[in-house]
């Protein structure tokens, strides 16, 4: 007897919902001891919860036994939390200074995106099961990106910036400080001088596959270029402007006093760094809703490649190097209590890859509690990135990126820098 598709979907309409995901996809319940499913709210007790599809189906109160058929996970003596945000990342490359300019003239294009598959899976492994690309050079995130999402490797969810654009001389502009004869070999697309043309820049890293735009107005720490503002107001505006107009949020480096204003006037959505901060700009930036993301463990990359080799970095770089660790931290004490929205975030690359929670630790020291440290990691960022209907909570409908810890990262955030288990996307990446 042939069965009809109308006949099936009335059967499956007429079926009980649990009934439909068990037969729909096969089940993962994960008995849970302890479970921050909104960070920033009460935790839950025992709780299970069932995943189908690389979603969460439901959450239920107390060790629900798993039906025959689905698999079952045993965290009854682990804190569950939602997969973490890094929202400030360059997964390209950890190898900085003097090490990453070599790097750079003596291997290949196809080592590098390797070496990016490579910090990718470092980072998923340490709880980040998303991240916000911040510079991509050559397209080699992009590719991660649309590799992961067409589920030919693992790695974490990506949004990507594309190349970072900057003025001529500024920050991303790659030849700075190397000699003329090479400068042929560099490209300069990113770059742009202008209001129009900046419209343009916007416009190519959008057609290359861009998520977030990224550009700075200011110098920077590691590109010798020092601090001071490289922008002007209608370039600044411009950028803003053009990629508002493709929806997409914009993420703006900056280092020095005016250069902070000047984004925050042209309606940045994220402040990146932040360095010199004071009450003034901390009042603007609450009063816009523009978003803060630290960065303060870049000083954890600095301090081990000048404890591994003093000469690491060129003498005018290193002087910027010792300026940044002096006063990391100070904005975040003044913006976060005046009401400045935080988002986690590491600039990992100049820190290293798989090391992500150890900006945790460092919003504590520097005035945040672990609650709210967590909430930046997960709510925060994933309302910053545009994700929070995905992701950033525990909660049914939501994908399943899923961490656990042992301990209680609420009376101790430095257990979050050890995983015991992860879940992207429904797929199981460690489980210790």
């Amino acid at each position: 007897m042939k069965i009809s598709t109308l006949a099936i979907a009335i059967t499956l309409a007429a079926m009980p919902v649990a009934a439909q995901a068990q037969s729909a996809a096969p089940q993962t319940w994960i008995h849970a001891g302890r479970v921050i499913a909104i960070p920033g709210q009460a935790p839950r007790g025992a709780t299970t919860i069932v995943v189908a599809d690389g979603k969460i189906v439901s959450l239920q109160d107390g060790y629900v036994p798993a039906p025959a058929g689905a698999k079952a996970i045993d965290l009854k003596d682990k804190t569950v939390l939602p997969g973490l945000i890094d929202s400030h990342t360059h997964l390209s490359s950890d190898r900085a200074g003097n090490e990453g300019i070599v790097a750079m003239v003596t291997e290949g294009m196809p080592m590098h995106a390797l070496e990016t598959y490579w910090n990718g899976m470092k980072t998923v492994r340490a709880g980040f099961t998303t991240v916000r690309n911040l510079g991509d050079e050559g397209g080699k995130v992009l590719a991660l990106k649309e590799a992961i999402k067409r589920g030919w490797v693992q790695g974490p969810r990506i949004i990507d910036a594309g190349d970072s654009i900057s003025t001529t001389g500024g920050h991303m502009d790659g030849r700075v400080g190397l000699a003329d004869e090479v400068h042929g070999l560099i490209g300069t697309e990113n770059l742009c001088d202008g209001a129009d043309d900046c419209r343009r820049a916007v416009r190519r890293q959008i057609g290359r596959g861009a998520g977030v735009i990224k550009f700075a107005t200011t110098g920077g720490v590691n590109s010798g270029t020092g601090l001071a503002t490289r922008m002007v107001e209608d370039e600044a505006k411009a950028l803003v402007e053009t990629a508002h107009a493709y929806g997409r949020k914009v993420a703006v480096h900056a280092h020095g006093l005016d250069g902070i204003k000047l984004a925050v006037r042209a309606g940045a959505d994220s402040i990146e760094h932040g360095t010199t901060i004071d009450e003034e700009t901390a009042k603007m930036m609450a009063k816009a809703g523009t978003y803060y993301v630290p960065t303060l463990s870049t000083v954890n990359g600095y301090l081990e490649r000048l404890a591994a080799n003093p000469n690491a970095y060129p003498p005018a770089i290193k002087a910027q190097i010792d300026w940044r660790i002096g006063i990391t931290g100070n904005s975040l004490k003044i913006a976060y209590p005046l009401g400045v929205k935080i988002a986690y975030g590491t600039d990992a690359g100049v820190s290293k890859h798989g090391r992500n929670a150890d900006e945790f630790e460092l919003l504590v020291k520097f005035g945040m509690s672990p609650a709210e440290a967590i909430k930046a990691a997960t709510v925060n960022a994933a309302a910053l990135l545009g994700v929070d209907k995905e992701t950033g909570t525990l909660e049914a409908g939501k994908a399943a990126d899923i961490i656990a810890v042992s301990g209680d990262p609420l009376a101790d955030v430095k257990v979050l820098k050890a995983m015991k288990f992860v879940m992207a996307r429904g797929e199981v990446i460690v489980a210790d």
